[in-house]
């Protein structure tokens, strides 16, 4: 007679559950490693210098510009008016 822990499908279940574990925590640890690189990157563009701030203020300058001009051909299209 089997002992009930000899029994192949608590074998099988003891396998499944470890299995799933070890998973869980691979999985665990990639996801505090990619946490980490995304932390990292936020520091690093945290402890930029204030010279981009310039450049993403042109930027969008140019950006409104266009918007605007985009809004005066919008209403110029919805009176009927030729451009």
């Amino acid at each position: 007679m089997m002992t009930p822990l000899l029994d192949p499908f608590v074998i099988m279940a003891t396998s499944g559950l470890i299995a799933v574990i070890v998973i869980a925590a691979a999985l665990l640890r990639g996801w505090q490693g990619w946490l980490d690189l995304k932390r990292q990157e936020l520091d690093r563009s945290a402890a930029r210098p204030a010279a981009d701030e310039g450049s993403s203020i042109g930027t969008a300058r140019i950006e409104l510009a266009d918007l605007k001009e985009r809004i005066r051909k919008l209403e110029a299209i919805a009176s009927g008016v030729e451009l």
